[in-house]
């Protein structure tokens, strides 16, 4: 087994499901200490931490980052000729075991103003990207590790995650004018979202909407007194024109009311020569990372795996990763 099989396998091997990241940034911790980088852990709330890794004596202008939390339920590695399987292999604890491994060789080549930053809640609300980017940060540039099948992604779209809630009155069901279903409410609010044009980009195609939830009643035979349902449009451009736009689709849904769980705009990636560019559609911590210099993005494995029971990473694809992660650097660093 190669030395980064071994890691990403290590990696995968301690469940990190977000919220209970501890394990794992601990053994960042020592692991990292281990191979001579200055390690920090910063404490973004009870038990979870974000870890910074530098060279020691030198400032960095290139950060390396990626997430240390996954998607539940945890399940651990295993691997054949082709692939190493297990809960976060490509998303995103194999990018993580490839910049780890890219650091080093840079390091013995010399090249030491690199650090790298890895966070947690990454999959729920970005809490560890938007504690870390609070820190002061001189770097220059910031790449951030996400499968996107080893191409450069030119931008992403952004997205605006809302739970809308219906408030009805309990009644028979067999005498309409003593009630009021609030799941109607609910589902005529949510046909015209669903019809809605949110926009279209040229470079991220158009705005999609997804009803992830939908819950409420008492019973078939009762008026629903309450519902409500969790839904995320992905977003081509300003989320606040998107929220323009919902303010005014909710104005005539007087039942209703909703509260933002996430928002942010489409995103904008710097690329460079020598490498297939894309753009993608998922979202990642880059709208927290303001502070962290240019955002470029790109890693190994496929998003269509990602948060699937079959996650995967090709090894193949990883080892050009830990290649490619040098060779971007040192572009950008001159």
């Amino acid at each position: 087994m190669s030395e980064l099989s071994a890691y990403i396998r290590r990696l995968v091997d301690i469940p990190s499901v977000s919220g209970a990241e501890a394990d794992v940034a601990r053994f960042l911790e020592k692991d990292l200490a281990h191979r001579g980088f200055t390690v920090r852990l910063q404490e973004v709330a009870a038990e979870r931490f974000n870890v910074y890794a530098l060279n020691d004596g030198a400032s960095p202008r290139l950060i390396f980052n990626t997430h240390i939390d996954t998607v539940p339920p945890f399940y651990e590695s295993s691997e054949d000729d082709e692939y190493i399987y297990g809960r976060g292999s490509c998303d995103a604890k194999g990018i993580l075991a490839c910049m780890v491994l890219a650091v080093v060789a840079l390091r013995e080549e010399g090249i030491r103003e690199i650090g790298m930053l890895f966070v947690v809640g990454e999959e729920v609300d970005s809490a560890g990207a938007l504690a870390a980017n609070k820190n002061e940060w001189k770097s220059e540039h910031v790449v951030v590790g996400e499968p996107t099948e080893n191409r450069m992604a030119s931008g992403h779209k952004g997205g605006l995650k809302f739970r809308l809630k219906a408030s009805g009155k309990a009644a028979h069901s067999a005498y309409p004018q003593l009630g009021e279903s609030a799941i109607a409410y609910l589902l005529d609010a949510l046909s015209d979202i669903r019809a809605e044009d949110w926009g279209k980009s040229d470079l991220l195609g158009e705005a999609t909407v997804n009803v992830g939830t939908i819950g409420g009643g008492l019973a078939a035979n009762v008026f629903a007194p309450e519902a409500e349902s969790d839904v995320f449009i992905r977003v081509v451009g300003k989320v606040n024109d998107v929220k323009k736009k919902l303010d005014e689709i909710l104005t005539k849904h007087s039942k209703l009311t909703y509260e933002i769980i996430a928002s942010a705009d489409a995103v904008k990636c710097k690329t460079v020569d020598g490498f297939e560019l894309a753009p993608v559609s998922f979202g990642t911590d880059i709208p927290a990372l303001t502070s962290l210099g240019k955002p470029l993005l790109l890693g190994p494995g496929s998003i269509h795996d990602a948060h699937t029971n079959a996650e995967k990473i090709g090894k193949e694809e990883a080892e050009d990763a830990v290649e490619y992660y040098q060779r971007l650097a040192k572009q950008l660093l001159g």
